[in-house]
């Protein structure tokens, strides 16, 4: 098979890019096509040594550090501008620029793995409250009408869909009207040593809004709690700027770190904070569990169908000051064992997920193969004789010698 991997864009190292990281991995051959990358970026630097295949958009003068987000009305030309004719598996990886909308022939089998679809489209929280912004508001109201339409003909392009969770995998449902199989991102780091638990907390996201890192440091300023935040800036909302003048002397913010650190920081925390508002799936508490760390999260969202209450950390209700409090003092009193929050986190391991994903983009393959991949009465693969079979739908065959 020829397979091409294509991706939003590659700028912010987050929870998508490292499901791409795995694909890349297991596709080693395929080229990453993608709207833009940064250079210099954390992910440009992951991927660099990758075949990366930029659209047009990277030569547009300002279009990757300011305007891919204004201009975003330009993904259906960014995204059909690519040929994909020659490959007969492509694999996108989509949330929010709207991937979906590459065409590829008939024959080719297009699965999508959607992280989520966009959620500025219908009515989500997202990093930044545009919509406070009256020019902004106004703007995005005629330019969203259209890109729902285009995010919803650009769904039915696709073959077959994959969801990182039973939250997006009912999101995919509710407005694109397609079945998707939900198969959890891969969760993997480095494991060293024993890590000496600390007394600090800690919240890793990057510096944006949507991400409750305002609520973890006013609770942390309010009960004189150590808290580290993990996390580089991103957009141009301000928001690394506003959490820094309001923090107080127990926060410290961290900026980026390598995996390396990042594995020690989980291990060393006496609680994870996972404090988004409808979290689309959210690694970050997995691998908080996989380093043996309890998590306090916000009921909602992804979150649900990581996190086990009483087991493996504790859920809180509202996003204010005061439930985050009790929720913290009433972890205090359980006795969550490392060991329970690590065999919860091997659920969404690395080699789940590509095991998982191989057998799914097999089973898939074969079926396509039986509806496009015939011709006349010899199969075009191998020449081979064919028969019917009911499988596929009526008037599909198989072949003796392939077996598919």
């Amino acid at each position: 098979m020829k397979v091409a991997l294509v991706h939003d864009y590659l700028n912010e190292f987050g929870g998508a890019e490292r499901v791409l990281l795995t694909l890349s991995k297991m596709y080693s051959n395929a080229p990453i096509y993608t709207a833009f990358y940064k250079k210099g970026s954390q992910a440009y630097r992951r991927f660099k040594d990758k075949d990366i295949r930029p659209s047009w958009a990277q030569s547009v003068p300002g279009f990757v550090d300011k305007l891919h987000s204004p201009l975003r009305f330009l993904s259906p030309l960014i995204w059909e501008s690519f040929d994909l004719s020659e490959y007969d598996l492509v694999i996108s990886s989509a949330s929010w620029y709207i991937t979906k909308g590459i065409i590829t022939r008939p024959e080719t089998v297009h699965i999508c793995y959607c992280h989520t679809p966009p959620r500025y489209l219908y009515g989500y929280s997202t990093s930044i409250e545009w919509q406070k912004y009256w020019l902004v508001r106004q703007y995005a109201k005629i330019v969203n009408l259209f890109l729902r339409k285009y995010d919803f003909q650009a769904a039915q392009r696709v073959d077959y869909f994959v969801a990182n969770s039973e939250n997006t995998r009912k999101r995919i449902q509710k407005f694109y009207r397609r079945e998707a199989r939900v198969i959890y991102p891969p969760v993997e780091l480095p494991q060293g040593g024993r890590i000496k638990r600390g007394n600090y907390y800690l919240a890793i996201s990057r510096i944006v809004g949507g991400k409750g890192l305002k609520l973890a440091v006013e609770v942390a300023n309010e009960l004189k709690l150590p808290l580290k935040v993990v996390g580089a800036p991103a957009g141009w909302g301000g928001e690394d700027k506003k959490l820094r003048e309001m923090a107080g002397s127990t926060v410290e913010f961290l900026g980026y770190v390598e995996d390396e650190e990042l594995a020690g920081l989980y291990g060393g925390a006496k609680a994870f904070l996972a404090l988004a508002k409808d979290e689309d799936f959210g690694i970050t508490p997995v691998e908080a569990m996989a380093m043996g760390t309890p998590v306090v999260a916000f009921n909602g969202g992804g979150y649900k169908e990581t996190v086990v209450e009483g087991k493996t950390g504790v859920f809180f209700n509202q996003l204010r000051v005061k439930s985050l409090i009790e929720a913290i003092r009433r972890l205090d009193q359980l006795n969550i064992k490392e060991a329970d929050c690590k065999e919860r986190a091997r659920k969404f391991s690395k080699q789940r997920f590509v095991d998982e994903m191989n057998k799914f983009v097999d089973k898939k393959y074969k079926e396509h193969f039986l509806v496009y991949k015939r011709d006349g009465k010899k199969c075009s693969r191998c020449g081979g004789k064919i028969k019917k079979t009911k499988i596929g739908g009526k008037g599909t065959f198989y072949c003796v010698k392939c077996q598919i």
